[in-house]
């Protein structure tokens, strides 16, 4: 029997996010993000003095806190309470927030802080400001901030990717997604994801989600990081992967720069 699922616009953390969640580590295994973790970290550690303590925003299931905990004291913070969930099992030991990128106000500060690519979910630049402007507040003098677009505006490909796997106990997913811009003229591209899910019992569920991603290009991202108050800088990503290096984009806060605006 297969059933449809589609997407709650009422819950912003969509289909993928929400109903979805608890498939996460069979759409996306922890295993995959090490390369590219351990390439964060090196950025992460940039800090003077030592990183010791990092706030991840936009943490998601936690798969590249999974690899940076080896090395820092992680602070997960997610606006989906269900991705959480899976990150909880996946990270006990790491500190979790239910909370916005955009209006997160924790009240403290950490050495460094890592947006990977959930920061594309800031689809206008008044968005990516308000989520550099969160980084920057709970980023301490001396500390840095690493930011990870999948894609800015110079680099950007359509195209379509595939992948799942299995689990012990029967459960299956299978995926496709397909990347287009439909206005080149805009900050924004589209993703439309398709999923098959297989329960134990051998029973297939399809779901679809929309998600609406931001595009800016590499001198929107180095001005709204100086403009907030970073030392800013491109990084271009050394992968193995067969695809397009990603740009990290780095901040750091000035050391003298003593004001606490949390």
């Amino acid at each position: 029997m297969t059933e449809a699922v589609q997407p709650d616009r009422a819950d912003p953390a969509g289909v993928f996010y929400g109903d979805l969640a608890p498939w996460w580590p069979l759409i996306s295994a922890p295993d995959e993000y090490a390369e590219e973790a351990a390439f964060a970290a090196e950025l992460l550690a940039g800090a003077e003095p030592p990183t010791r303590t990092v706030l991840e925003l936009g943490s998601g299931g936690g798969n590249n806190a999974h690899h940076l905990q080896q090395r820092f004291a992680m602070t997960l913070v997610d606006l989906s309470e269900q991705m959480l969930a899976v990150s909880r099992e996946l990270n006990p030991d790491c500190e979790h927030v239910q909370g916005d990128m955009r209006t997160l106000r924790l009240g403290r500060e950490f050495d460094a802080v890592f947006v990977h690519d959930a920061i594309e979910y800031m689809t206008t630049e008044a968005d990516l400001r308000a989520a550099v402007e969160t980084a920057y507040l709970h980023c301490r003098p001396g500390g840095v901030a690493v930011l990870v677009p999948d894609d800015i505006a110079e680099n950007f490909e359509p195209g379509t990717e595939h992948g799942g796997s299995d689990a012990p106990d029967g459960r299956g997913v299978r995926y496709l997604s397909w990347s287009t811009d439909p206005d080149p003229t805009d900050t924004t591209t589209t993703t439309e994801y398709a999923f098959l899910l297989r329960s134990p019992d051998g029973g297939v569920q399809v779901a679809h989600d929309t998600h609406v991603l931001g595009l800016h290009p590499r001198e929107t991202w180095l001005r709204v990081l100086a403009e907030t108050g970073f030392e800013a800088r491109s990084v271009a990503e050394v992968t193995s992967d067969d695809r397009l290096p990603r740009e990290f984009f780095v901040g750091r806060r000035p050391s003298g720069d003593g004001g606490d605006r949390s």
